[in-house]
C-alpha cells in the first residue's frame, strides 16, 4: 500500500465530495422543499433546489454549479413522475449553474453585483429553456406562459438568499481547504 500524501489524490476528493453533497443537496431542496402552483395547465412547481444550486455555482464555480444541477434537478425529475422532463432539466439546469458559476469566476466588479448578474442570467435561461420544452411537451405556445411565475419566484426567491451569503461562503470554503 502507497501511503505517500498526494496533493492530486485529495483535490480530487475533495471535488468528488463538494459535487456529490450538491447533487444531494439540490435534489433534497427540489423534492422536499417545494409547492405547485394551481394556475394555468402545468402551473409550475416552486422549489428551493436553486438554492444550493446557486451556492455550488458562485463559491465553487462553473462545474460544480452545472454538475449540481443538472444531476441534482435531473435525477428529481426521474424519480417524482416527471421522467419527461428529465433530459430537458438536465441541460437546462445544468446551464444555468455552469453560466452562473462562469459569470461569478470571471465577471470583474462589486461581489453582490456579480452574483445578482449570475442569477439574473439563470433566470433567462431557466425561463426560456422551460417555456420552449413545454411548447415542445404540450404542443401550445399559450399554456407555457402559466409556468413563468412559478419559475421567476423560485430563482429570484434563491437568489434572494444566497446572493447576501455567497461572499461569506467563499471565503469560509477558502479556509476549510486550504
Amino acid at each position: 500500500m502507497n501511503s505517500t500524501y498526494s496533493p492530486t489524490e485529495t483535490t480530487k476528493t475533495k471535488a468528488l465530495v463538494i459535487n456529490a453533497l450538491f447533487i444531494a443537496l439540490t435534489l433534497v431542496a427540489t423534492m422536499f422543499i417545494n409547492i405547485k402552483l394551481p394556475i394555468m395547465g402545468n402551473g409550475g412547481l416552486i422549489h428551493l433546489g436553486n438554492v444550493p444550486l446557486f451556492i455550488a455555482a458562485l463559491v465553487y464555480g462553473k462545474k460544480t454549479g452545472a454538475i449540481a444541477g443538472a444531476l441534482g434537478m435531473g435525477f428529481f425529475d426521474l424519480i417524482s413522475g416527471w421522467a419527461a422532463w428529465a433530459p430537458f432539466t438536465f441541460i437546462i439546469v445544468g446551464t444555468m449553474g455552469f453560466l452562473a458559476g462562469l459569470i461569478s469566476e470571471k465577471v470583474p466588479g462589486k461581489r453582490e453585483l456579480v452574483y445578482t448578474l449570475a442569477v439574473a442570467a439563470a433566470l433567462i435561461i431557466k425561463i426560456v429553456g422551460y417555456y420552449f420544452v413545454e411548447v415542445i411537451l404540450y404542443g401550445n405556445w399559450i399554456q407555457p406562459f402559466g409556468s413563468i411565475p412559478g419559475n421567476v419566484m423560485q430563482v429570484v426567491l434563491a437568489g434572494i438568499i444566497v446572493v447576501p451569503l455567497a461572499g461569506r461562503l467563499k471565503k469560509r470554503a477558502g479556509q476549510v481547504f486550504e
